[in-house]
C-alpha cells in the first residue's frame, strides 16, 4: 500500500540499517570474531571520508567473515535477535522472524567466489581498515570485489569513489587484466 511521502520514514530507513550495522559489528567484536564491513555500506564509509555529500543510502548490511567461523558468526549474531535464515543462496541473520530479506545483514565469504564463474575470489579479513565503529575492508579489496561482481549499483559504487578522487587510471594495474578492463571502462565513459 502506497503511503504518504514522509521525511521521517526515510531518515528512519536509513537509521534502521545503521543500528543493524552497529548492533551486528558489536557482537562480532565482543566475539572476538575477524570480520570486514564490504557492499554499500563499506562504499559509504570510504566515500564519507572525502565528501558526505556523496554517500548513498544502501538497504542492508553486508559483512564478511570465514567460512570456518559461520557457526561462531551465528551464535554471536543470534545472540543480540538476529535470526538466520537460507535465502535465495544467501546466509543471512534478520532483524526478526517477520523481517524481510532487504532487514538483514548478508554473509560473505572471505578467500571464495561469491558465484562460480566470477573473475575473482573475495577477500581476506585481514585485508581491513579500523574504523571507528567497526572494521571496513580495505579500500583495494572493496573495488576489487566491486569489478567482480560488476552489477549496475556496482558500477554506481565504483563511479562514486572515481567521482570524489579516491581511485583513478593509475589502479588499473593493481588489478588482473579482466578487472583492470572494466576499471578503464568505467573510467573512460563513467555515465556508460
Amino acid at each position: 500500500m502506497l503511503k504518504p511521502f514522509s521525511l521521517d520514514r526515510m531518515v528512519e530507513a536509513v537509521e534502521a540499517v545503521r543500528q543493524r550495522l552497529l548492533k551486528a559489528t558489536k557482537a562480532l567484536e565482543s566475539a572476538k570474531l575477524p570480520y570486514a564491513v564490504v557492499g554499500g555500506n563499506a562504499v559509504a564509509a570510504w566515500v564519507s571520508r572525502v565528501d558526505r555529500a556523496a554517500v548513498r543510502n544502501t538497504q542492508d548490511v553486508d559483512i564478511l567473515i570465514r567460512r570456518q567461523d559461520f557457526d561462531a558468526v551465528r551464535q554471536a549474531l543470534e545472540s543480540v535477535g538476529f535470526v538466520y535464515r537460507h535465502l535465495h543462496g544467501v546466509d543471512c541473520f534478520l532483524d526478526h522472524s517477520e523481517a524481510h530479506p532487504r532487514d538483514a545483514v548478508h554473509i560473505i565469504f572471505a578467500g571464495e567466489k561469491v558465484k562460480p564463474n566470477d573473475l575473482a575470489p573475495t577477500s581476506s579479513v585481514t585485508d581491513i581498515v579500523q574504523g571507528d565503529s567497526y572494521n571496513v575492508l580495505s579500500l583495494e579489496g572493496l573495488v576489487r570485489m566491486k569489478l567482480t561482481s560488476f552489477r549496475d549499483k556496482d558500477r554506481t559504487h565504483l563511479r562514486d569513489i572515481i567521482e570524489i578522487g579516491l581511485i583513478d587510471a593509475s589502479w588499473t594495474s593493481r588489478f588482473q587484466p579482466e578487472l583492470a578492463s572494466r576499471l578503464q571502462q568505467l573510467l573512460d565513459d563513467p555515465d556508460g
